[in-house]
């Protein structure tokens, strides 16, 4: 089976750092850690992680908290 990137279920904004660390088979908290450091050193980490958020398909099992309200 080929692995895919997916936005993870797991979020806390859009999934992009979650989907990542489930790819690679890391700890979530690490790629938002260099997230944060990419962020601040120059402002790339937030252009970067928006394109991901646009770019990355939801997973296949994921139910929005939205729906059936």
């Amino acid at each position: 089976m080929e692995k895919k990137l997916y936005r993870s279920n797991d979020r806390k904004v859009f999934g992009v750092c979650g989907g990542i660390a489930e790819y690679f088979g890391w700890d979530p908290t690490v790629i938002r850690i260099l997230w944060v450091v990419f962020t601040l050193s120059g402002g790339s980490g937030a252009v970067f992680y928006l394109i991901a958020a646009l770019l990355m398909d939801n997973r296949p099992d994921y139910v929005s908290r939205y729906e059936d309200q």
